[in-house]
């Protein structure tokens, strides 16, 4: 999940009211992203006002790795 929502949402609703593939919900302490909906377009993390929306790079599961 390349994009997540940190405690410091203030549930203001601009990223959920700029997502353009309705991926984002209003959750009772901070927003949610969906996944599965979510097109990495990167709006929502520009629309917010307090910074809570950052990219983070997923790590490859450690089971796939190839030994060193």
């Amino acid at each position: 999940m390349p994009y997540i929502v940190t405690d410091e949402c203030i549930l203001c609703g601009a990223c959920v009211v700029g997502c353009p593939s309705d991926a984002i919900e209003e959750g009772e302490t901070k927003c949610q992203i969906n996944v599965d909906l979510c097109i990495e377009c990167g709006t929502c993390e520009q629309n917010c006002p307090s910074g809570a929306i950052i990219f983070v790079e997923q790590e490859e599961p450690v089971s796939s790795r190839t030994p060193s």
